[in-house]
């Protein structure tokens, strides 16, 4: 039955790990993560071939089950009143992403959180089958929490024109529901929280960190936003980069939320409470690669560290915030990562849904010009929250037009990851110079950040993983 469940690509490496496992298995006993539950096998050996992998990650799929909406006027009102999540087509969007990776074949797909709109329990396990389908394919799949996932209040379906309460899900449930997608394949699992290490290829681990604070959800009403890492899970991650490390493995870090920040605004919630705490655990480690999501927006920083600039740049840590798989422009992170040399690379890459729904042979127009439709709906959305912003200003209706038009332009690229590096030809629109005259509220101060040139691209990277070893 283990062999069984091993990805098709990795069986090649069977006959080998069987050789060496016993060795192994003495080296996982007297290596193994503490403060952690250590596995006695992983699905994919330590010794197989060193060869370069492609793998995707994805984060904010806000996947709502169809079976929980009837598309009537509670929907409706929920999407139009929402950040602009393409809900009505998330089923579509994910059986894009699901169609890709079976063409394009990814070695393996990490999902950082958020998966579901409001942790339904009905959306988590239909989701789950997508996933099925994508391990199905010969590519595995490695998920973890975000704080729309677990204990949450806000789960409902919509009949009509009523918002019905509908069944969420544990940390329990969550890895019962996603156990084959990392849990089972753990090579170590943090006593305190949803973490986990996994092997993902021969000389590469992940470290999926679980930030969320879902305890006190349902006494709130509402899921916590904001999240942290707990000092022992910090000790943890100590322990597991040791062990990878006397394996010779570099180590790729997950988790839901930021420790950077991604905007010039401080808006709580996004970064990690002890991200200080975090960032000195990470470079102590030579972890120097962080994948996170939650901003819902595209957005590479790093953190140098004080001191000579060549040091300081070979200490750094990037943050990539993908943005999310459920908003235009509806990307994931394509990446690749060579064992032998450590040679990282990142690219945003939108899911191709056009292409699907002409394979598929649909003929639902938005699906077939989706990259249109996708951009318009947004751009849509945000022009409606910036007019109404200017209500009650000085401007006239015809100034208000061009400004919340700017607004909504720079907000596609911004999301996109593109605004920073080339938004000059929309800075010259007199919407948006009208904005440089508004110096009070939220949307001015948001705009102008928006706007702020960037030497670092938002949408690729290459660095060398856990350059400076520990």
């Amino acid at each position: 039955m283990f062999y069984s469940s091993i990805p098709v690509r990795h069986k090649r490496n069977w006959r080998l790990y069987c050789l060496c496992f016993p060795i192994l298995l003495l080296s996982v006993s007297l290596n193994g993560c503490e403060g952690g539950t250590m596995k006695n096998h992983a699905a994919i050996p330590a010794d197989g071939p060193l060869s370069p992998v492609q793998f995707w990650e994805a984060t904010d799929l806000h996947y709502h089950d169809k079976s929980l909406h009837d598309d009537g006027t509670a929907f409706q009102s929920f999407v139009s009143s929402g950040d602009g999540k393409q809900l009505p087509y998330i089923d579509e969007i994910l059986d894009a992403f699901v169609y890709e990776a079976g063409i394009k074949k990814p070695d393996f797909i990490i999902l950082s959180g958020d998966l579901t709109n409001n942790g339904e329990r009905a959306s988590h396990k239909s989701l789950a089958r997508k996933l099925a389908r994508i391990e199905e394919q010969g590519t595995s799949v490695y998920v973890i929490p975000g704080n729309h996932d677990l204990f949450n209040p806000w789960a409902r379906a919509f009949k009509g024109d009523r918002q019905v309460v509908t069944e969420s899900i544990t940390d329990k449930d969550f890895t019962d529901i996603y156990r084959r997608f990392g849990y089972d394949e753990a090579l170590s699992r943090d006593r305190q929280t949803l973490s986990y290490a996994v092997r993902a290829a021969p000389g590469l681990w992940l470290l999926m960190i679980d930030s969320i604070q879902y305890d006190n959800n349902r006494r709130l009403g509402h899921p916590q936003t904001d999240g942290r890492v707990l000092p022992s899970t910090l000790a943890w991650i100590d322990s597991c980069v040791q062990t990878a490390t006397e394996e010779n493995a570099r180590v790729l870090t997950v988790m839901h939320h930021n420790i950077l920040d991604h905007s010039d605004i401080n808006i709580p919630g996004f970064k990690v409470n002890n991200s200080g705490q975090v960032l000195k655990n990470l470079q102590k480690n030579g972890l120097n690669l962080v994948l996170s999501g939650h901003i819902h927006m595209q957005d590479i920083r790093r953190k140098l560290t004080d001191g000579d600039s060549e040091i300081a740049d070979k200490k750094a840590v990037y943050d990539i915030a993908t943005s999310a798989l459920a908003v235009n422009p509806h990307q994931y992170g394509a990446m690749t990562f060579d064992p032998m040399t450590g040679r990282t690379t990142y690219q945003s890459t939108p899911v191709d849904v056009e292409g699907w729904a002409s394979s598929a042979g649909l003929t639902d127009p938005r699906l077939l010009s989706f990259k249109k439709y996708a951009e318009q709906s947004f751009m849509g959305s945000s022009y409606k929250k910036a007019y109404k912003s200017l209500r009650d200003s000085k401007f006239s209706d015809r100034d208000k037009r061009e400004m919340a038009d700017a607004m909504a332009r720079l907000n596609v690229r911004y999301f996109a990851g593109t605004a920073g590096s080339g938004s000059g030809d929309l800075l010259m629109l007199h919407g948006f110079k009208l904005w440089s005259t508004v110096n009070k509220g939220f949307l001015p101060r948001y705009i102008r950040s928006m706007a702020q040139p960037k030497a670092l691209s938002n949408t690729s990277l290459e660095i060398i993983l856990n350059r400076e070893q520990p």
